[in-house]
């Protein structure tokens, strides 16, 4: 079964956001073209409480991209983003919906923040993505969505931790440091993903 995922397409995210990806608007026609050629399609959605710990706001003296330890865990200190129910939360626009089977709400805890669509940072709970994926009988998954460094690459390692093969869709794809991301996009084809243009 073809399987898209579509990590956090979320407004905030976009340009005019709380933490927007330089770009990250332009990845919604590329979805919207695509998305009708695959079985399956799941988004993942950042759906954080107003006192989620990420948020530098919630710590005196800190300011966005901070980076402080956070319950054993580094963690870089976000502006307030994706807060639930907000319009921020709220998926783009124009992104076609219809398709998608299965939202997978993520960094809900307050005191974990949660890149990946499968386990929150701590890899203390996990979404239920991979047992939804398997009962589907998934075994191969095409990424795309915001941002490339963070989101989408975490979601990318544990789909891989988790035995499925893996297929980054690197034209629907936005990062907040395409550096970072490059060294990610090398890292991820080591441990086994393809990186491709649709």
């Amino acid at each position: 079964m073809k399987t898209l995922i579509i990590v956090d397409a979320q407004n905030d995210f976009m340009p005019g956001g709380t933490l927007p990806v330089e770009g990250g608007d332009l990845i919604v026609p590329e979805i919207n073209r695509l998305i009708h050629t695959f079985d399956l399609v799941i988004a993942t959605q950042d759906w954080h409480p107003r006192n989620h710990l990420s948020f530098a706001s919630n710590h005196d003296g800190k300011q966005p991209f901070d980076q402080i330890q956070l319950h054993g865990l580094d963690q870089v200190l976000w502006p307030d983003h994706c807060v639930q129910g907000s319009v921020g939360a709220q998926f783009h626009d124009e992104l076609l919906l219809e398709p998608v089977e299965a939202i997978i709400r993520k960094g809900m805890d307050p005191n974990v923040d949660s890149y990946s669509g499968f386990y929150d940072n701590g890899r203390r709970k996990h979404t239920g993505l991979a047992g939804y994926l398997r009962e589907k009988e998934v075994n191969e998954v095409f990424i795309c969505g915001l941002a490339g460094d963070f989101c989408v690459a975490y979601t990318a390692r544990d789909a891989l931790q988790q035995g499925f093969a893996v297929t980054l869709i690197d034209n629907a794809i936005r990062s907040l440091d395409t550096g970072q991301y490059d060294l990610i996009k090398e890292e991820l084809t080591r441990s086994g993903a393809e990186i491709t243009v649709l």
